[in-house]
């Protein structure tokens, strides 16, 4: 199966949030996806489509907003321009922005934390888009609940052993370098747990099970048995695994409600052509009140998401201010909107709506994981709740 990219309009870039640096990346960005590399990629094999994906976005430079240089200051990161990456690539295909931004987030780690040498020999290898780099966080019993983490790491001499499952882990089983997380047990909970990088042909790694998901994704559970790895690839400190977790995750949770915004602009973009080109009752389905009245709060929600998400990333960039907050209320907002869009614009196409191969219904199936991943909705409103709270001096009980 290929899918037709196609580049998104826009008429936010004049947005207050945006500089002229902004623009120039979208007009690198829309030239990549014009250029009809995506076309080219046969996504009925996921692996190889990434693979070809990354190799791509490397060849344009496109990687380098998402993953610094050797020598660069990973917190530096620019997330404004990291979410046009990802709106842009989700408008044109579902699978190069998840390439895009796992090479991002599998490599934000050692950015933060890896030795020179180490940063010396992946940053430029993910940079060019010549390895593949997922985040192995996730375990069955140890979701949302991090602090929750079973898989273990021992110090043994000058080597640390790690044992344990890892599993839900995106690019698993093609990836060239992992960051894991495994618990070290310098204080209780999320303070005890380490981060690390691990390679593919380490003694002792596997992959225990290829996971096959509603939108086709390479996922996997990763298998570590008397895994022995050179202290040398510990990230930070001992028992900082935790907070380089959250510190990679805080650059890139705004771009997640990025790609959000991209699906749903695309469903909106989709339906409306539809809808003035489909013949109803004598005049066109967009002739309809209740199908106007759809694309007015579409179109509302759209920009209110699309503005909370763009302020998350100012805050972070201009202001140099923590988005917990900020963030959280853009990836609920935004995730959530783009469920509805989706749904909504499906249902204009009626039968033809569900009918595979369409771009509604490819949407449908992406947007999904995005509701989960990287914080649940669920999460997200506790977060802003806590924060709301906290902010204003009450008491919360329980966090």
């Amino acid at each position: 199966m290929r899918v037709t990219a196609k580049v998104i309009p826009r008429d936010w870039l004049d947005w207050p949030f945006f500089e002229p640096g902004h623009r120039a990346l979208c007009e690198r960005l829309d030239g990549f996806v014009a250029s009809g590399q995506l076309d080219d990629v046969d996504h009925s094999d996921v692996d190889a489509a990434c693979r070809k994906i990354v190799r791509a976005l490397g060849a344009a430079g496109l990687l380098d907003s998402a993953v610094v240089a050797p020598d660069a200051d990973a917190a530096a990161i620019d997330s404004r321009a990291i979410c046009l990456s990802r709106e842009t690539l989700a408008y044109a295909d579902g699978l190069a922005d998840f390439a895009f931004a796992m090479q991002g987030l599998g490599s934000g780690a050692i950015a933060l934390g890896g030795s020179p040498e180490l940063r010396a020999a992946v940053l430029p290898k993910v940079r060019a888009g010549e390895w593949l780099a997922a985040f192995a966080l996730s375990e069955k019993d140890a979701g949302s609940d991090v602090a929750a983490m079973a898989c273990a790491a021992r110090l043994d001499g000058d080597a640390y052993v790690l044992d344990g499952e890892k599993t839900w882990i995106s690019n698993g089983g093609i990836a060239d370098v992992y960051t894991l997380f495994a618990r070290t047990g310098e204080a209780p909970g999320a303070r005890g747990i380490s981060a690390f990088v691990v390679f593919p042909d380490d003694p002792g790694f596997s992959v225990a099970e290829r996971i096959e998901v509603i939108a086709p994704h390479p996922l996997a559970t990763l298998r570590l048995q008397n895994c022995r790895i050179p202290a040398s690839r510990r990230l930070g400190a001992p028992g900082g695994g935790f907070k380089l977790a959250m510190q990679t995750l805080d650059i890139f949770r705004a771009s997640v409600a990025a790609a959000a915004l991209g699906f749903g602009r695309r469903a909106l973009d989709e339906a409306q052509a539809h809808a003035q080109s489909r013949p109803m009752f004598g005049g066109a389905l967009s002739d309809l009140q209740m199908t106007q009245a759809a694309f007015g709060e579409m179109a509302t929600d759209t920009d209110a998401a699309a503005l909370l998400t763009y302020r998350a990333a100012w805050r972070r960039d201009v202001q140099k201010l923590p988005t917990t907050r900020e963030a959280a209320m853009a990836k609920l907002a935004a995730t959530e909107t783009a469920q509805r869009v989706i749904d909504r614009s499906l249902q204009m196409f009626g039968g033809r709506g569900v009918r595979k191969g369409e771009i509604v219904e490819s949407l449908y199936r992406e947007i999904r994981a995005l509701r989960i991943y990287e914080g649940a909705t669920e999460v997200q409103k506790l977060i802003v709740a806590r924060e709301f709270l906290k902010a204003r001096g009450g008491a919360i009980r329980g966090s």
